[in-house]
């Protein structure tokens, strides 16, 4: 009588064990994203950038917990603690914890994009707005309780065969923040001095150290976010580290013969193709996630100089073409290398996969990003404003935001 209830408690917390250690890895990317951060921008906005990033935490997780993932999956924590824990060692509550990981990458992966001129409450109320309700929307609709998308028997199952397959965000996570990014940084405008009589004139960065620590926390938390995507230790995949390992070194491969040896493009291509392998790595082969990393190393590379220098886009750093661009390629890759005629798995274990699914899965994302974002911003910037001042701009956010510096010894 014992052994099957021991058998199972032990089973439930090596779950509930797995999804914690893949959350924390998940947890301290966020500190990747805040060096990086505070790496690509000026001194005078360090500390602003140092700020946001552990701000909109807090704020995804009081949110998300109340209001997102109950949207997504349609389950509340509202009861006392007793029937939170249940009897499956708080499943629930490790995955919420392991998803909120998810959830809260959106606001810091806009944070970058707008660096340098938004001002902070504006910023943090959007990024509370995309985290109950944006983020959490299409999130249902793949992975949660809505059964549209991403379902065996959902409507793109229904009408291509295969319901739309996203293992680990490239779309869900990556491409929405990035989407949602571009319309903030469309109607903030460009830095003052980026654009000057119709010249570009790069800002210098702070810190190439930063970028390279923010990176390399980045891209070691990145295996929590692809490995423990599986949610059970009984569907752990050796064949996902791979292809993220793959991916990565394409990207950075192909970041260094692009960018002739440019040390923030390498780093940012090594974390384009993590972007571009979340969507597909349970499916394809490590070749094909090469290619595919490699693929979306060029894509950043030269989006970023296309939308930077081109379309005199000021993406401070590069977060529509690394998460935007980046992502909606990984959806759509997903769709050509998980083919079993290609090397991939043809996704046998998830309900199978299909290009046009991938392909319509992928436009949703973009459609319902741009649309909410694009009047979130609007009404806030017509309300209560979305840009510095001036003068507050031309002092730097850390003393007109913090009233302080991040090197205090420093004269200037």
């Amino acid at each position: 009588m014992n052994a099957p209830t021991g058998l199972t408690d032990l089973v439930s917390a090596g779950n509930v064990f797995f999804l914690l250690w893949g959350a924390v890895l998940i947890f301290s990317m966020h500190a990747g994203f805040a060096f990086l951060e505070a790496g690509s921008v000026r001194k005078k906005n360090i500390v602003n950038a140092l700020t946001k990033i552990p701000t909109d935490w807090a704020v995804s997780t009081v949110i998300y917990f109340l209001i997102g993932f109950p949207i997504a999956y349609g389950i509340t924590f509202l009861g006392n603690a007793t029937n939170l824990l249940g009897d499956n060692s708080g499943f629930n509550l490790a995955h919420f914890f392991f998803l909120l990981c998810f959830a809260a990458v959106i606001p810091a992966i806009i944070s970058g994009g707008v660096a340098e001129r938004m001002k902070f409450g504006p910023q943090v109320l959007a990024g509370a707005i995309f985290v109950a309700l944006a983020y959490p929307l299409f999130e249902g609709l793949v992975w949660g309780h809505f059964n549209v998308l991403g379902s065996s028997d959902g409507w793109l199952a229904s009408a291509f065969g295969a319901g739309f397959h996203d293992y680990a965000g490239s779309v869900v996570v990556h491409a929405m923040g990035g989407w949602l990014a571009l319309p903030a940084i469309l109607l903030l405008g460009p830095r003052m001095g980026r654009y000057v009589n119709g010249d570009s004139r790069p800002l210098q960065i702070h810190s190439v150290p930063f970028v390279a620590l923010g990176s390399w926390l980045l891209m070691v938390g990145w295996f929590g976010f692809n490995v423990a995507s599986a949610g059970a230790l009984p569907k752990i995949s050796g064949l996902v580290a791979a292809n993220s390992l793959l991916a990565m070194g394409g990207g950075l491969l192909a970041a260094v013969l692009v960018s002739k040896r440019d040390s923030v493009f390498v780093y940012n291509g090594a974390l384009a193709g993590l972007v571009a392998v979340c969507a597909g790595s349970d499916l394809m082969h490590p070749l094909a996630a090469l290619v595919v990393g490699a693929v979306a190393g060029l894509i950043f590379v030269k989006g970023f100089l296309w939308a930077n220098e081109r379309l005199r886009i000021d993406d401070v750093l590069g977060v529509w073409p690394l998460h935007g661009l980046c992502g909606t390629w990984g959806g759509i890759a997903a769709g050509i290398f998980g083919y079993q005629s290609l090397g991939g798995t043809g996704g046998v274990d998830s309900g199978g996969i299909s290009f046009f699914s991938q392909l319509a899965g992928t436009a949703a994302c973009i459609v319902i990003a741009l649309s909410i974002s694009t009047v979130t911003y609007f009404l806030i910037k017509k309300t209560i404003g979305i840009r510095l001042s001036p003068q507050e701009e031309l002092l730097g956010s850390d003393l007109s935001i913090h009233a302080g510096k991040a090197y205090p010894e420093e004269l200037i």
